[in-house]
């Protein structure tokens, strides 16, 4: 089954913007539809490749800082190619 993942990595910490930039770094060198906005990153692909990618990279973002949030939404659907019609 195909999925959207929003993820958005909140470090709570001084030194914010690297490891930022490291977490969006490594998702663009996966396999998956990745594209990016300034508030969050979306990636897109089958579920059962990206989610265990994604918990991989969600734990090394972890195991680099002392406090940090990720918050994630996820959609049952590739809505890579979505553009409004508004």
């Amino acid at each position: 089954m195909q999925i959207s993942i929003e993820l958005t990595l909140t470090p709570l910490q001084s030194d914010y913007e690297e490891h930022i930039i490291q977490f969006i770094k490594r998702l663009r060198t996966s396999e998956f539809t990745v594209l990016e906005n300034p508030l969050s990153t979306q990636v897109y692909g089958e579920y059962d490749a990206v989610m265990p990618f994604l918990t991989q990279e969600i734990k090394k973002a972890f195991g680099n800082m002392d406090h940090v949030l990720v918050y994630m939404k996820m959609v049952k659907s590739n809505r890579s190619d979505y553009e409004p019609n508004f």
